[in-house]
């Protein structure tokens, strides 16, 4: 009997006109960080978050870094950040400068809570310089809440990186806090191979982001009025990205179907729960993921989905509780604890196939976690 094909969990659906635009690029010699992909991706990111200016980067992280430089923030400044999250939202804090302050998620959304923040500018006032929610899994923070806990005064940073045609409240994600961040990544439900975007209303932060990633140089000449970075995206994977764009409503139509069959499969389960989800918000569903009652019961599910030639993996864990990060303060109330090393990721791709998500439902329905097993 032959082997069964491995279900990824996560690939870029590159259906479009993505080598049709990479062989322009290659034709007209337009291949570094300068060329009308870019200039269009930029447009097209611009108009779908409601801004009015977009900087593409090299990649989210520096995306992050650059709009915390645009905005001033620098050594000793805190910046408020999930304790939950992808390492390269405190990493990016760490290359700006400044300093992390961790803060627990809801047990709601998985994301931002608004209530520790205000805690947080009590306890520290002004040392905070900035805020940077992430809308978890494609999930939106309740941003409306964030920005009230900051009283106007708080700059918050979107970390979007994950949750490219999301919506909070009827507004696109993007297009909600001071400014905000894109990942175009390999593993994103829009991918350029690598690349990061700010979108912003502001001018100036527009201005001073695309002036430092290009090496802070002045004019033609070889001259230049700070120490700025290469972080620029390429015409290359702008090229990739702007494709990408043109398929997105497909995409993220096709995503949320996926989290559809998985929901309806996985109803009255307690010990395998679905990523919770608030009736303001609609996800844009980029990595489905489960929670197990424990991180053995974890390790069991992906287990037994990779021994059906299913590939799952152990989603983010507390960055405060590793050691890079144990010096930096931190906020917390135990539901980051509770995720880390309990939630799963599942098969999700936007090309996934009725026939493979029924091989993953199918391992689903057989395993039981030891809460299940402690009921019967």
């Amino acid at each position: 009997m032959a082997e069964q094909t491995l279900i990824p969990v996560t690939i870029p659906d590159l259906r479009g006109n993505e080598a049709k635009y990479l062989a322009e690029c290659v034709r007209d010699n337009w291949v570094s960080s300068a060329g009308p992909f870019v200039t269009e991706m930029e447009r097209r990111m611009a108009a779908l978050s409601g801004r009015a200016h977009a900087v593409a980067t090299v990649n989210g992280t520096t995306a992050i870094e650059l709009a915390l430089r645009g905005m001033g923030v620098g050594a000793g400044d805190l910046v408020a950040v999930p304790d939950w999250t992808f390492a390269a939202t405190a990493n990016a804090v760490i290359h700006a400068g400044a300093v992390p302050l961790f803060m627990d998620v809801t047990a709601a959304t998985w994301t931002f809570d608004p209530a520790l923040l205000l805690a947080a500018r009590d306890q520290y006032g002004d040392r905070i310089r900035a805020a940077v929610p992430v809308h978890a899994l494609g999930h939106p923070a309740d941003m409306d809440a964030i920005l009230a806990a900051c009283g106007g005064q708080l700059p918050v940073i979107e970390d979007a990186a994950g949750a490219i045609g999301a919506s909070y409240k009827g507004r696109p994600t993007g297009g909600l806090g001071h400014a905000a961040i894109f990942s175009f990544n390999g593993n994103k439900t829009v991918t350029a191979g690598g690349g990061g975007m700010v979108v912003t209303e502001d001018e100036n932060l527009a201005r001073t982001v695309r002036h430092l990633s290009t090496q802070a140089r002045l004019g033609d000449e070889y001259r230049h009025d700070a120490a700025g970075f290469n972080y620029r995206m390429t015409n290359l994977n702008a090229a990739v990205g702007l494709a990408q764009l043109e398929r997105l409503d497909e995409m993220v139509a096709a995503k949320r179907a996926v989290a559809t069959r998985y929901d309806r499969a996985l109803t009255g389960r307690d010990d395998l729960m679905t990523m919770p989800r608030a009736n303001w918000a609609e996800s844009g569903c980029w990595i489905y993921s489960v929670i197990t009652a424990s991180k053995a019961d974890a390790r069991s599910l992906v287990a037994a989905l990779s021994a059906k030639r299913i590939e799952a993996r152990i989603f983010w864990q507390s960055l405060s509780a590793q050691e890079p990060y144990r010096a930096y303060p931190r906020l917390l109330t135990g539901v980051s604890a509770r995720l880390s090393g309990a939630v799963v990721s599942l098969p999700c791709s936007s090309h996934l196939t009725a026939a493979d998500q029924d091989r993953v439902i199918a391992v689903l329905a057989a395993w039981r976690g030891a809460v299940h097993d402690a009921a019967a």
